[in-house]
């Protein structure tokens, strides 16, 4: 039976399902889950085993049959670490077939099967009792269901009904606790990626609709490596706060809750953003802790890890802050997410005493741009950078056409001149009627364009369904599409790119793909065959879009164009094609400029 996968086609411009095997749903999930980089994670793993011990360690003192669930098992090894400290058995239990699949062989593979019962359902459908899925209720219970939120994966749902339905109380819990951090801070950096800020182009100011100004944004968490902001990019204005913590070894909710942290202001400034990041407690005493705090709290080196990483939390709207004013930092929770929100804490009841709503678009804008398209139309210098080159091509009869999914250029070409450009923007700004709705490439006829020819045809270039750089070679067929509604020496805007490539060697990014063979002790190599036969299947023809700043790294050779695409002229018939190789260079070559021997070679298709 076929199916189908999402695919991105840069000729249309549009995402498509794509026919594919029907394995290729969970061939995908299982490329992309970076299972990898969790069993490279020596401190997670290293803690998760000291916590197991002890944990064990006290049920046996109490003279009691060590039973253990873990949930959301992946490849076995949290429950092979338990039989290992002593338990007496362990219900592994996983959702996703393959990986439930590569557990069975993993655990029997290191000799285990006698001893883990690996239970393939979700959690919340798990039974125990004589006719159950476990035979017994268990009095220590394992996980590992946090994401970068902590709660995003469903932990507090799987808590709470496993507290219910498959635990002995007390039991023990591993972790045994988990905190949530946060600080209140300016970031002019980090808050253009969730607010329009005003453009200056020829003199007039381009404002942002007041729509844009009032709206919380979306609801979706920003996750990052915040290891990589620099603290010069951003102004505590208060102490890191201790939010709530969530006792795993006692009845769990997963009803709405909120939480307070009041505070003094230690400097004035704009309330703009809220970092957070949570630590486990792998044991009640606190001493053997697993933590999410970016590198720069730390005076020590501290483990990377990319399927945890920090959370960008944008309040709803930028307010200013005194020196030495009383706040209160509110989080709220549902049982999936978390969103914040600031008071005074002088502020009357009413306002003090009720939870922030949960952020919600309401200008749509937060809809169509993301985080990052917030950050490249707030970015001075790229504007500037376009604003020079209509400068360059607009006459007063210039005929425009802009070819982009939510761009601002005909906006500014409009503000420099041009005749006609469309929506809130021009409203706000005093420029109605100025800009054309748009519509798609195809559709678009000379009387679409009031019998007129196009003299200058213009792209940032940007589209939403882009992942890939090359993908932006959209306009470049919609260019193509257009070619009859051209004048004979019409301008193209850009007239050309090029594809460069430079091989790197990532500090800690290639752990997210690297077999791990064996995880401290036990031979997990049956994980690494799953994952590199998914790969094969489809994943590894495709390159991966990530940010790069987020991800340290070296040049191991010197960048190199391959690829060069003229659009003044059609797209060509035939596919284009590059190949060739790259010489390595030394190390002393890639860090400080000066050239290198070479080392062996680097061949891109």
């Amino acid at each position: 039976m076929a199916a189908f996968c999402g695919g991105s086609v840069p000729s249309a411009g549009a995402s498509e399902r794509v026919e594919e095997s029907e394995e290729c749903d969970y061939h995908q999930e299982i490329a992309r889950s970076c299972y990898a980089d969790m069993l490279h994670d020596h401190d997670r793993n290293k803690k998760y085993y000291e916590g197991i011990r002890a944990a064990v360690a006290r049920v046996k003192a109490r003279g009691e049959r060590v039973v253990v669930l873990d949930i959301g098992t992946g490849t076995g090894l949290l429950s092979m670490m338990a039989v290992t400290a002593g338990a007496d058995f362990c219900y592994a239990v996983e959702v996703f077939k393959p990986t439930a699949e590569a557990a069975r062989r993993i655990v029997q593979k290191n000799g285990f099967s006698e001893k883990i019962k690996i239970i393939n359902k979700h959690s919340t459908d798990v039974t125990a009792g004589a006719d159950g899925d476990m035979q017994e209720k268990a009095n220590v219970v394992i996980t590992e269901l946090f994401d970068t939120e902590l709660i995003g994966e469903g932990a507090l749902p799987s808590y709470e009904h496993a507290h219910r339905n498959l635990l002995q109380e007390p039991c023990e819990a591993v972790p045994h606790r988990a905190t949530v951090y946060a600080q209140l801070v300016e970031s002019p950096l980090l808050w253009s990626w969730a607010q329009l800020r005003p453009v200056e182009v020829e003199g007039a100011r381009l404002a942002a609709p007041p729509a844009v100004g009032r709206c919380a944004g979306v609801h979706s968490v920003c996750d990052i490596q915040l290891s990589q902001v620099s603290p010069h990019s951003f102004t505590p204005l208060g102490p890191l706060c201790t939010m709530f913590s969530v006792d795993f070894s006692k009845p769990v909710s997963s009803a709405p809750q909120s939480h307070t942290s009041r505070f003094v202001a230690r400097c004035g400034g704009r309330a703009q953003v809220v970092l957070s990041w949570w630590d486990l407690d792998m044991d009640p005493g606190g001493s053997v802790v697993c933590s999410m705090a970016p590198s720069w709290t730390y005076p020590e080196a501290r483990m990377w890890r990319d399927h945890w990483m920090q959370s960008v939390y944008f309040l709803p709207a930028e307010s200013g802050v005194a020196e030495s004013e009383e706040l209160s930092l509110t989080v709220r929770r549902d049982d999936y997410s978390l969103w914040y929100g600031l008071q005074q804490a002088d502020a009357p009841p009413p306002l003090a005493d009720a939870p922030p709503p949960r952020p919600c678009c309401t200008c749509q804008a937060h809809l169509v741009w993301t985080r990052p398209r917030f950050g490249e139309l707030n970015d001075r210098r790229r504007t500037e950078s376009y604003v020079s080159a209509l400068r360059s091509v607009l006459k007063e009869d210039s005929v425009c056409l802009g070819v982009s999914d939510g761009s601002l250029l005909p906006v500014f070409a409009h503000m420099m001149g041009a005749k006609k450009v469309a929506g809130a923007v021009l409203e706000a700004n005093s420029m109605e009627g100025g800009v054309e709705l748009e519509v798609r490439a195809e559709q678009l006829s000379s009387g679409g364009l009031a019998g007129k020819q196009v003299s200058v045809l213009m792209g940032e270039p940007y589209f939403s369904t882009s992942l890939l750089p090359w993908h932006s070679l959209t306009f470049w067929y919609r260019r193509t599409a257009l070619a009859g509604l051209l004048r004979p020496d019409a301008t193209v805007l850009p007239r050309a790119a090029a594809l460069h490539v430079v091989a790197v060697e990532f500090q800690d990014l290639w752990k997210i793909r690297a077999p791990c063979g064996t995880c401290e002790g036990f031979d997990v190599s049956a994980m690494d065959e799953m994952v590199q036969r998914s790969l094969d299947f489809r994943e590894s023809r495709e390159a991966e879009p990530h940010p790069l700043w987020e991800y340290p790294c070296r040049a191991v050779t010197r960048s190199a164009q391959v690829m060069a695409f003229d659009f003044t002229q059609l797209v060509p018939q035939r596919p284009i094609s590059s190949r060739g190789s790259l010489p390595f260079v030394s190390r002393e070559c890639t860090s400080s400029g000066r050239r290198g021997r070479p080392r062996g070679t680097a061949e891109p298709r």
